[in-house]
């Protein structure tokens, strides 16, 4: 047990880490019980942080504060912090099967085609693993697949070990699924709605995912099927929604923001895409697509504005090419908003309901 001075200690090093509101949490640590233990011997204190999220990108930031924070201390001379970084499952719909292999599911919707959803989908996939998070990808978009594309595996056909279910496709150490992998690139499929549902059922559940900790799922445009399918029958954790500042793809967004609000699924922030253009040849940036939009959106619904994305041609030339920016432009600073929108999408989704229903026994009554 700890002495009467070393429980003092240990109060006030808790005192001065809850003065340091962190960033994405948009709380303390220790409001935000990521402060899982604190010890103090000999005037060296050791804190162990679970933040919850990955965030590779921003640890030796918040490790460096929270030295200064604590060696404040009257008593303290040596500080170390040590990260725990397990991701956990979260709760989704009530009634809606867990999903073999993945921790929590993360829907990309806009609403309206062309505002650059599932460039920044498969963007936001890498960024996420770049913060160290096993990440997985799945293209819900039957009618017009791109993700192959985008991760430069167009022409892979995915393996299967059992005939029944099929391996993810790695790419950029993310793993992937798509309706694209399975027929030619320049097949339509012209298929009804609930065709389309039952693929993308089995997509997601005939895929032997790995101990996926964010499985985001690039839903195509609209309120349709393949939207009703995911709320009704695949465990959502949270949302996220891309628009432009255009108040034409704004009144979209707006109905995908309605939609997740009937079906139970909470939406974990707004994207604005396209925010500004940036000159490729002087570097002048202009909003021609208006500003503030999704700033306005975001207050309207009382949900938060994680990230502003520009207009810039490179974007484009990556993901066609393949190899897109988070892993083409690693040190850029487009990479560095992407690896931002991903820490402040997973701590929105950290602060929510935890779901361990994957970790109960299932009870089978026989005769």
């Amino acid at each position: 047990m700890s002495s009467p001075s070393d429980a003092a200690l240990n109060t006030q090093i808790e005192t001065a880490i809850k003065s340091f509101k962190d960033p994405y949490l948009e709380k303390d640590l220790v409001s935000a019980k990521c402060i899982k233990s604190i010890t103090c011997e000999d005037g060296t204190a050791n804190i162990e942080v679970r933040l919850g999220f990955p965030a590779s990108g921003y640890e030796n930031d918040l490790s460096a504060t929270l030295t200064d924070l604590v060696k404040g201390v009257a008593g303290v001379n040596t500080v170390n912090i040590t990260f725990n970084r397990e991701i956990i499952s979260h709760a989704a719909q009530k009634g809606v099967t867990h999903v073999k292999g993945v921790k929590n599911i993360i829907a990309v919707a806009s609403g309206k085609g062309g505002v650059g959803k599932s460039t920044t989908s498969v963007n936001l996939a890498l960024a996420l693993a770049a913060e160290g998070a096993t990440v997985g990808l799945l293209d819900a978009d039957i009618y017009g697949p791109s993700q192959p594309r985008m991760l430069g595996v167009s022409s892979t056909k995915p393996n299967s070990s059992d005939g029944r279910t099929m391996e993810p496709v790695m790419s950029y150490n993310i793993q992937s699924m798509s309706i694209g992998y399975l027929i030619d690139e320049d097949t339509p499929m012209i298929w009804r709605g609930p065709m389309v549902t039952q693929a993308l059922e089995q997509l997601l559940n005939d895929t032997q995912w790995r101990e996926v900790d964010y499985l985001i799922v690039d839903l195509p445009p609209g309120t349709g099927d393949t939207q009703l399918t995911l709320a009704q029958k695949v465990p959502v954790s949270g949302a996220v929604i891309v628009t432009t500042p255009q108040d034409i793809a704004l009144l979209d967004a707006r109905k995908a923001y309605k939609m997740f609000e009937k079906v139970s699924i909470s939406v974990l922030g707004i994207i604005e895409n396209m925010s500004t253009h940036i000159c490729s040849k002087c570097g002048h940036e202009e909003k021609i697509f208006g500003s503030g939009g999704a700033l306005k959106m975001a207050n309207d619904f009382n949900v938060s504005l994680i990230g502003e994305l520009p207009l810039d041609i490179q974007i484009r030339e990556h993901t066609d090419e393949g190899k897109p920016t988070v892993v083409a432009n690693p040190d850029s600073r487009i990479t560095a908003t992407y690896r931002e929108i991903a820490r402040r999408t997973a701590a929105k989704l950290s602060q929510q309901a935890k779901d361990y229903s994957a970790k109960f026994p299932k009870i089978v009554i026989s005769n």
